[in-house]
């Protein structure tokens, strides 16, 4: 018998001893709380009346502030993300050009928990011109150029990208001859290119109250009557937006860098467009590029004043 109860007391025990050891450990995370007073503030780096978009570096600080926020997911609307546990952060989007974004925020409470605030902001980035196109064009700040009369084919035309295989970048179908052209409307007008402290360019085109208008551009930009010269008020400084060139040409024969003109789109004579190819440049001459309204592909060789 006193062996019997040895062996009970020493089941019992065993079993005491298994129970307390199978025991899970319990942890707590504490109370459960989800984000509240979630406010996002932004602002767009050199935004003012002259520049609504911003100053062209591309730069937008974001502020986030909420309670019971452990760290915020930033979704800046372009396909990056980041985790932003300060709620404070200066982004910098790299799309060249004007674009929207969405910028949207799950702030993250204790286990887990989010909250979301979403907001727009306009965006404005310079395209990086090539330090030699940027130079040239505006040497320490700005430059004045003027038709370079006396050179053949400073004004002419050949065939544009609608002619297909034919199409040239230069002008192989007219080429006008040294100082051939009028006076008033070609060759008294000045253009200024000038650069801020970020590298914008603009542009300002003193026509002198004249600008020579294409036949087929007439309409473009709501006159009447056949080519010729036209009262266009061109004056005042035009933010003017670089980017790679779109056309078929080779570093060969261009620098592959086009700038559009907003506005009229005017760089001297009215073709019915607004973009310009820089086919060549040095710190003294320019050949610009532009497909008219009429299909063709137009040319001004231009010099510094």
């Amino acid at each position: 018998m006193k062996n019997l109860h040895k062996i009970i007391g020493l089941f019992s025990l065993l079993v005491v001893l298994s129970i307390t050891g199978c025991k899970k450990e319990e942890y707590s995370f504490g109370a459960m709380k989800t984000p509240s007073g979630l406010a996002l503030t932004t602002t767009v780096v050199g935004l003012d009346n002259a520049n609504p978009a911003g100053n062209g570096t591309g730069a937008v600080t974001i502020n986030i502030t909420a309670s019971n926020a452990i760290t915020y997911n930033v979704d800046f609307g372009d396909g990056n993300t980041a985790l932003v546990p300060s709620g404070k952060i200066t982004y910098k989007y790299t799309t060249p050009g004007t674009k929207k974004y969405t910028i949207t925020v799950n702030a993250i409470g204790t286990g887990g928990i989010i909250s979301t605030i979403s907001k727009s902001v306009t965006v404005f980035v310079a395209f990086e011109i090539p330090t030699g196109i940027l130079s040239n064009l505006t040497g320490s700040g700005s430059k004045v150029w003027i038709a370079d009369k006396g050179v053949p084919g400073h004004f002419g035309v050949g065939p544009g990208p609608s002619q297909g295989a034919n199409e040239s970048f230069f002008p192989s179908w007219y080429a006008a001859g040294p100082d051939s052209r009028a006076a008033d409307g070609f060759y008294d007008d000045e253009i200024t290119f000038s650069k801020d402290a970020n590298n914008n360019v603009s542009m300002d085109l003193d026509n002198k109250g004249n600008t020579f208008v294409l036949g087929a551009a007439v309409s473009y930009y709501g006159l009447t009557g056949g080519e010729g010269q036209f009262p266009i008020a061109t004056a005042g400084a035009k933010r003017l937006s670089f980017m790679n060139a779109t056309s078929n040409s080779t570093a060969a024969i261009s620098t592959r860098i086009q700038f559009q003109v907003p506005g009229n789109g005017l760089v001297m004579v009215g073709a019915g467009s607004n973009m310009y190819e820089i086919i060549s440049l040095t710190s003294t001459t320019m050949t610009l590029r532009t497909i008219g309204v009429d299909g063709n592909a137009w040319y001004q060789m231009f010099k510094v004043k």
